[in-house]
């Protein structure tokens, strides 16, 4: 299977194991390059009998993936087209209408029927942590990660599965506390909360993560599908018709107001590196 030509990733597949680098310069946005190219990745992987299990990271130190492109509330338009790339990307798999291009995306990483592990060692705000908890293991690095969900300091809310996926992770109390709250907390405050597995040494985090893909890796394919199988049907379910109703709300928010705060963030400095940095310190700053 190849997938050398998908534009924003690097794949390479050893011992049953896909490495995806998100590699989307220059802060790794959830655009309308990367998201298509995810889509197009998760619909050729999920026949790729060489892939057990499929390990996540980034090029990038700083930000595994920032955030949601801010130009889609800006632009409309631009949504538009990353929804008609993403759709171009896989023909054969049509977009629900309930649903938005991001919640696409992160549904069908979950659907995979390999196991998929996110390595965090940047940031992951927005879009980039709601694809974070999207796959089925997370492991972070103390010291140099960090996750948010800062959309209602933009003016909207979280909308690529963030509000379904965190209240399941986190419960309900700490759902509202980060999305409310749009802190930006670290690794071990992630993994009390039950965002990621683990919090790990920084210089202990690939060779965890390496040696755990590839465990699991050699365990028989229909072992691991009985047990997902089986974990799936004991947890608390996403459900279409939750995302759909993230995803109504989500849309009435995308008003004239909204896009004069994007405007107003990215002329603080919103998606430049230096500025993604401080995000926090600027959205709060903006408001």
């Amino acid at each position: 299977m190849s997938y050398e030509e998908l534009a924003g990733i690097r794949v390479t597949v050893s011992d049953g194991v896909a490495t995806v680098t998100i590699d989307n310069p220059p802060l790794n946005l959830a655009d309308g390059t990367l998201l298509p190219s995810l889509r197009a990745f998760v619909a050729r992987v999920r026949h790729d009998n060489d892939v057990r299990v499929i390990v996540f990271d980034s090029a990038d130190p700083d930000f595994f993936i920032a955030h949601g492109d801010m130009g889609f509330i800006t632009n409309p338009q631009a949504a538009i087209e990353a929804a008609g790339a993403a759709i171009a990307a896989v023909p054969d798999a049509p977009v629900p209408p309930a649903m938005n291009l991001m919640q696409v995306v992160h549904e069908e990483v979950r659907a995979l029927p390999q196991v998929t592990i996110g390595k965090l060692a940047g940031l992951a705000r927005g879009g980039g942590n709601e694809f974070l908890m999207a796959l089925d293991l997370r492991f972070a690095a103390i010291g140099r990660s960090g996750q948010a969900q800062p959309e209602t300091l933009m003016g909207i809310i979280p909308g690529g599965g963030g509000t379904q996926y965190l209240t399941k992770l986190a419960g309900r109390a700490r759902a509202l506390e980060l999305i409310l709250g749009g802190e930006l907390i670290d690794a071990e405050l992630a993994a009390a909360y039950g965002l990621v597995n683990r919090a790990l040494p920084a210089d202990e985090l690939d060779a965890f993560v390496n040696t755990l893909a590839r465990r699991i890796a050699r365990l028989r394919p229909e072992i691991v599908a009985a047990v997902k199988i089986a974990v799936n049907a004991a947890a608390a379910q996403v459900t279409k018709e939750g995302l759909g109703i993230e995803n109504e709300v989500l849309t009435g928010l995308f008003t004239p107001d909204a896009a004069v705060l994007a405007h107003r963030q990215l002329a603080a400095g919103a998606q430049t590196r230096e500025g993604e940095r401080r995000l926090e310190e600027i959205l709060n700053a903006t408001n």
